[in-house]
């Protein structure tokens, strides 16, 4: 029996690299983490263990694959790259609890696929290192999915991340914290140093933990409209949001109009920027708006 070698180690991932052939691919966003302790950090803020079905987007040549198989009950993991497909197939034989699906997450219906692989129904739990490019949508993917998604341990850029996390009246805040701030909490777990990669990214990473809230973190009449607000009071962040609601909403008298005894009853001071209003004012001047129309 071969003595077991963490796929994860800098020499054992340039061992498989060569082995393979595998060159980098730019467009894919591929950055390989290699540093073993880091991954166990992973799958202990996921909490993962044989009560847990994990699932993974990207996942290289299996370093989180194969730490999360150690741990979880089933591994679903999504890799879009064909030149990847045999190389997972090697390093993770031994491993039977996973499959690896070709395929681009973002084509999938998440909640039949999920339906249909996991043999048992447990916490499903989304641990994976994403693609920088295509951080958001893979994330929005899931959350607006019909899959229950108990939890996501996601690394990504830190910008993002603490994007993701902010709170109301600082810098960071915009309608992405408020889209997934509403579905889950959201809190940065650890930051992740761009040397651990191969190869090395410009930044550096972190790691953030989003938690499914029992229900959404504002009750709104229509989701649809909400987040067409958040976005319009973000339109421009320098400007107020009377501004930004004008230029996303149009300008006519009826309108205007509209817009104005909307503010006036939600009680939000038109001259605010987009970016101090909390979940709540978002959610009350939404409704508002609709009750008005």
């Amino acid at each position: 029996m071969n003595e077991y070698r963490e796929i994860a180690t800098p020499s054992r991932t340039k061992e498989i690299l060569a082995k393979h052939g595998f060159t980098f691919k730019k467009s894919l966003g591929q950055n390989f983490l290699t540093d073993p302790n880091i991954l166990r950090k992973i799958v202990e803020a996921a909490e993962i263990d044989t009560h847990t079905n994990a699932v993974e987007v990207g996942p290289g040549i299996g370093a989180l694959t194969e730490h999360l198989a150690q741990n979880a009950h089933q591994v679903l993991a999504f890799e879009i790259d064909d030149r990847l497909i045999p190389v997972l197939a090697d390093t993770l034989s031994p491993y039977d609890n996973v499959t690896v699906i070709h395929q681009d997450i973002l084509k999938v219906d998440v909640a039949t696929v999920f339906k249909e692989q996991f043999k048992e129904e447990l916490p499903i739990k989304v641990v994976a290192n994403l693609p920088y490019y295509i951080t958001t949508p893979i994330m929005m993917h899931f959350l607006e999915s019909k899959a229950n998604v108990a939890e996501m341990v996601v690394m990504m850029q830190k910008e993002v991340a603490d994007r993701i996390s902010a709170k109301p009246g600082t810098k960071a805040y915009g309608s992405l914290s408020i889209a997934v701030q509403y579905h889950m909490h959201a809190e940065v777990a650890f930051i992740v140093p761009k040397t651990v990669f191969v190869p090395q990214p410009n930044v550096d990473s972190a790691i953030l933990k989003l938690t499914r809230r029992e229900t959404p973190a504002v009750e709104v009449t229509d989701e649809k409209a909400f987040f067409k607000l958040t976005k319009a009071g973000f339109l421009q962040r320098r400007k107020t949001l009377w501004n930004n609601l004008q230029s996303y909403y149009g300008k006519d008298e009826a309108t205007k109009a509209w817009l104005q005894k909307s503010l006036d009853e939600a009680q939000i001071d038109p001259s605010r920027r987009g970016e101090t209003l909390s979940l709540e004012e978002f959610a009350r001047l939404s409704n508002t708006m609709e009750a008005l129309k």
